[in-house]
């Protein structure tokens, strides 16, 4: 496999940066088709290894949740591996773990999904499993096995937010970021007091009006008959039912005008700053400059916020700067670690004067040949494994109607300009952002501009209205 990424790479650097057809680099075969019932497939052939990936896309995410009601989409998640109609809990796993496989699951804001690499002899295998879940899982879902998860997830919760360090930073940011009753105002792994609320009806509920096969996109990579493939996935998942049409939430991109500050106490040693911009979703083509202007300012040694102020000032620890892009709307995020003797509001002053320069004066053509061979390279990687591939074109089917939608992503990343670096900045990296200061407990004015700034004291999770 490796050697494929090779080579593909090596018929790409005469021209790094220029454009070309997608089929000059890019060549991932495959059908598509949609069953009766709403299912769509998409079947990739690789025979590189015998092995074979499959991908359940549902397309459901905490976006589709409700205040008060939050938390449910990521929930799932984890009731899926429950067991189901005919396969008792635990068979999942020793069906594809148990013979040198691998299976797992994650939830974001807009999707859901459960995926599978396995020997190529077990797809049909794990077609059953997909199917029995899809079609029967309230079969064996009782308060019980709901009970027992959603303790699972309320310590997910406990370990990776609550008890982690800075582990609340982009649950503020998100309350802060969009307002109040935003589909994205919310954190995906929900609060503490919904996941308490959820009934068990809620549950079964949300899973008949979202896991149904019309909500679904399966992709299946690999070494398989795909005349084979089609005839299974005919005799496991053409009877399962129709759900009933969906209503999607209304997710638009946010422009404030003003910048809101805060400060948030935590049990961390050592401060550290977030300034978050809404951007753009997945269907703004504007989300590639932000990529390539994210490499510009930090990561690798060159890059603009990390050698002066990690390399040449030796102001800050570490530097991370990033375009996050959900299906409606995106945020843009610079985070900075200071090293000792060095304060938020001197740090945040130097990395504005950075980023507005940038904004004035565009970036180098060095530094956009640099950036976008960065993002090739990553590109390239997520194409390298069947895995990869299934996700890649679930993401299209699903996002843009257009399982092949990477060849088209990947041709625009190759043609941002310095013009559209310098463009995306002046647009998106303005004055409507959060500042966010986490500082240790009792030492506020460790805080970035503390006078300035709010003091946050709960952001677990908005409360319904009329709540007190």
């Amino acid at each position: 496999m490796r050697s494929l990424v090779i080579a593909v790479l090596l018929a790409a650097m005469p021209a790094l940066g220029a454009q070309r057809a997608p089929s000059d680099v890019l060549k991932v075969p495959f059908e598509s088709y949609t069953l009766p019932n709403g299912l769509t497939v998409i079947l990739s052939v690789d025979r590189t290894t015998p092995t074979v990936a499959v991908n359940v896309w549902y397309h459901v995410g905490s976006k589709n949740e409700s205040v008060g009601r939050t938390g449910f989409a990521h929930l799932f998640e984890h009731v899926m591996f429950t067991g189901s109609g005919h396969v008792p809990y635990g068979l999942h796993d020793k069906l594809t773990e148990g013979i040198g496989g691998s299976n797992n699951g994650t939830t974001n804001n807009d999707r859901t999904n459960y995926y599978q690499t396995v020997p190529a002899n077990y797809l049909e295998t794990v077609l059953w499993l997909e199917s029995d879940r899809m079609g029967f899982l309230l079969d064996a879902l009782d308060l019980a096995k709901l009970d027992a998860q959603r303790d699972i997830v309320k310590n997910e919760r406990r370990q990776g937010v609550d008890n982690q360090p800075y582990g609340r930073a982009f649950e503020i940011l998100s309350r802060a970021t969009y307002p109040e009753g935003h589909p994205y105002s919310w954190s995906v792994i929900g609060s503490m007091d919904d996941l308490s609320a959820a009934s068990e009806e809620d549950v079964k509920s949300f899973f008949r009006l979202y896991y149904a096969p019309n909500n679904a996109y399966m992709a299946i990579v690999g070494d398989f008959d795909p005349v084979q493939a089609r005839e299974w996935v005919a005799k496991y998942f053409g009877g399962i039912a129709r759900g009933e049409p969906i209503k999607r939430p209304v997710a638009r991109p946010v422009t404030p005008e003003k910048e809101k500050r805060l400060v948030f106490e935590d049990r961390v040693e050592v401060s550290r700053l977030y300034v978050q911009w809404p951007t753009v979703g997945e269907r703004d083509d504007d989300r590639f400059a932000l990529d390539v202007l994210a490499s510009i300012l930090a990561g690798a040694r060159t890059a603009r916020l990390t050698k002066a102020l990690v390399y040449d000032e030796q102001s800050a620890a570490n530097i991370s700067a990033f375009q996050s892009t959900s299906e409606d709307a995106g945020e843009f995020a610079v985070i900075v670690t200071p090293r000792p003797g060095h304060s938020l509001t001197a740090i945040e002053a130097a990395a504005d004067a950075i980023i507005a320069r940038l904004r004035t004066e565009g970036p180098t053509e060095e530094e956009i040949r640099k950036a976008v061979a960065g993002e090739e390279l990553a590109f390239i990687r997520s194409l390298e494994s069947n895995l990869g591939k299934a996700f890649r074109l679930a993401d299209g089917a699903a996002y843009h109607g257009d399982p092949g939608a990477f060849r088209n992503d990947y041709q625009r990343m190759l043609a941002v300009t310095a013009a559209d670096v310098r463009r995306v900045a002046s647009r998106y990296l303005g004055a409507g952002r959060v500042v966010l200061s986490i500082v240790p407990t009792g030492r506020s004015g460790e805080a970035s501009n503390p006078d300035a700034s709010t003091r946050v004291t709960d952001y677990d999770a908005p409360k319904p209205q009329g709540a007190p």
